[in-house]
């Protein structure tokens, strides 16, 4: 089973920025950590990151032209506001699983709203990088239903 690991704006900055609420570990760290959980599970974990709105879009037509089973998605602060990004979920016919290392609920009022996840099989918020686990686990499960 493939799937599309797919994050958004400023995950790149993992480890460097806001330590207090994402973590220490820098991005590489956490690509390296998803792909061997994803492995334990007898999955492929392909992931991507962009601060481009356009290209994360790409990556969401990319993953079904190229039959990925699915797709796990941080889209950072794009899940707020964008409709381009919901489209492109919408479009596509696989799980789609909406991720966010920090619980978002319990901080600004404007990250409490997801306008991307209506188009998402479900949403996993505030567990840590643990969460992208949660997320393959999920996809996996869907699939083999």
């Amino acid at each position: 089973m493939k799937i599309m690991v797919i994050n958004g704006a400023n995950l790149n900055f993992l480890g460097i920025r806001e330590k207090n609420i994402y973590g220490k570990k820098g991005f590489k760290d956490v690509v390296e950590y998803i792909k061997y959980e994803a492995n334990k599970i007898d999955v492929t974990a392909d992931c991507r990151q962009s601060n481009i709105e356009g290209e994360i879009i790409n990556f969401i037509q990319e993953a079904y032209l190229n039959n990925y089973d699915g797709i796990v998605i941080n889209p950072g602060a794009y899940t707020h506001y964008s409709y381009a990004i919901m489209d492109a979920i919408k479009s596509v016919e696989m799980p789609v699983i909406e991720v966010h290392i920090s619980n978002v609920h319990k901080r600004e009022e404007f990250r409490h709203t997801s306008v991307t996840v209506a188009a998402c099989s479900g949403q996993i918020v505030g567990l840590g990088i643990y969460g992208y686990v949660l997320a393959l686990m999920a996809v996996k499960n869907i699939k083999e239903q």
